[in-house]
């Protein structure tokens, strides 16, 4: 089971956490859930330079609190905070165009740094990304984020690319590992991360396990 299904969500309620925290009944559900999405990605794609990495939304009775976990905290806060106001008032007038309920809500934004950035498996698939996008031989980008890791004190790393990699014709899918990744014990602590890179050849899929003490 642990190999077929996401780390993270195979884990739930044990050792990770859900992203989304509120409660909702029938079409407030749906409401409340289309919400979450595109606020993430509109927050992951804005705030892409500041090295985000997570998005937690928690709501209450009007109110809604979001976390955002960065590697460069003082980029969102900016000097004096008025980077963080500009972005509370952006997102506020965001949600405004998508439900006329949430002109009543009270917004607050919190900044959480990353505390290191290679034993997270988002930044660490969004390192390699890159490095696909410049033409870095694709082992050399992997091999270096694979040492990265474990230097940084990782039990163990798992990568997973599919795609045309290297501009290949065929399509295939190569995995690289560097210690111990348990993906069915479920007291293990496992960072996964999915991401796209788009190179001139095509798509190539990236998938980042890493395993923490």
């Amino acid at each position: 089971m642990g190999q077929k299904v996401n780390p993270k969500l195979f884990r739930l309620g044990v050792v990770s956490n859900w992203s989304s925290r509120w409660f909702a009944k029938d079409e407030k559900y749906r409401e409340y859930l289309f919400q979450d999405i595109k606020m993430r990605k509109l927050l992951m794609s804005k705030l892409k330079s500041a090295g985000i990495s997570q998005v937690d939304i928690e709501r209450s009775i009007n109110k809604l609190d979001i976390t955002i976990f960065v590697s460069r905290p003082g980029l969102v806060i900016g000097r004096g905070g008025q980077g963080l106001e500009e972005l509370k008032n952006f997102l506020r007038g965001y949600l405004k165009t998508l439900s006329k309920d949430n002109n009543k809500l009270k917004f607050e934004i919190k900044v959480e740094p990353v505390k290191n950035i290679n034993l997270n498996a988002y930044l660490t698939a969004q390192s390699i990304v890159s490095q696909l996008i410049k033409r870095v031989p694709h082992k050399v980008a992997v091999n270096q984020a694979m040492n990265r890791s474990i230097s940084a004190g990782a039990k163990g790393i798992r990568i997973l690319l599919s795609g045309r990699i290297g501009g290949a014709e065929i399509s295939r899918r190569e995995r690289f590992q560097s210690g111990s990744v348990p993906l069915s014990t479920i007291r293990e602590r496992i960072d996964f991360a999915r991401v796209p890179a788009l190179t001139k050849s095509g798509y190539v899929g990236i998938k980042v396990w890493i395993c923490t003490k």
